[in-house]
């Protein structure tokens, strides 16, 4: 890939994370100014960014649209989405569902919690697989050669005291995911925050993941642990529908 295109790239993520400047952004990748502006100018020009009216830089519609259409056309998403819903209505709290891509774990569905608490998670973010549910689900599952790829840019970053940050650690918790079936985050992003995760699957193997994730105060693990059976069975459905 061309040193331009993944540039364009790069500063596309570092949009899609929060609207930044110019000045912001030509710091961040060691440009001048009006380099930077002349990426960006091209970005504008194709819909990829747009400019706001404070000077910052966020994502266009056009790579909206595309986002979408690109979410619209996964078979796990359109699979899972009424099941999602269905769980949803049962269990009151945020409902993930994680699509395996190639070597990267991506959310495609989100259902927010019925209190109105939002998590940092989005649709089309990537899954940060050391320290979520959804990310161990799908790892437990998966054979030595595919889990390398998917953790080979882990930067096993602490997030909180009980993140795990060693291959060794994280392969104990898989293990231990694998033999009961699904797969925990217990304060480990956020110390306020626990989620569980189960695997979903198709006749290729294990595809993604369901989870439902909720405030430590107001639901902990053993409460979210109730929801198993629902939750096992909403993975089946999807798996079901995915052939």
């Amino acid at each position: 890939m061309s040193q331009s295109v993944t540039r364009a790239a790069r500063i596309i993520d570092a949009i899609a994370e929060r609207p930044r400047t110019v000045a912001e952004l030509a710091e961040e990748f060691g440009l001048h100014r009006s380099t930077m502006f002349r990426e960006l100018q091209s970005l504008e020009a194709v819909g990829y960014v747009r400019r706001r009216t404070n000077g910052r830089y966020a994502l266009g519609l056009r790579l909206v649209a595309l986002s979408k259409q690109a979410l619209d056309t996964l078979d796990l998403r359109e699979a899972g989405s009424a099941h999602v819903r269905r769980l949803h209505r049962g269990v009151g709290n945020t409902v993930h569902l994680a699509a395996l891509m190639d070597d990267a774990i991506v959310y495609v569905d989100k259902v927010e919690d019925d209190s109105g608490v939002r998590m940092y998670s989005r649709i089309g973010k990537a899954v940060i697989p050391h320290c979520s549910a959804v990310g161990k689900a799908i790892l437990a599952g998966l054979g030595d050669v595919d889990r390398d790829a998917v953790l080979a840019r882990t930067d096993w970053k602490r997030y909180t005291d009980r993140t795990i940050t060693t291959r060794d650690g994280l392969d104990l918790e898989l293990g231990r995911a694998a033999r009961d079936g699904y797969a925990v985050d217990d304060r480990e992003f956020e110390g306020f925050v626990n989620c569980l995760a189960v695997p979903v699957h198709s006749s290729m193997g294990v595809v993604g993941a369901l989870s439902i994730t909720a405030i430590r105060m107001v639901a902990d693990l053993d409460r979210l642990k109730t929801h198993l059976p629902r939750m096992r069975e909403t993975a089946e459905a999807i798996s079901r529908e995915l052939g």
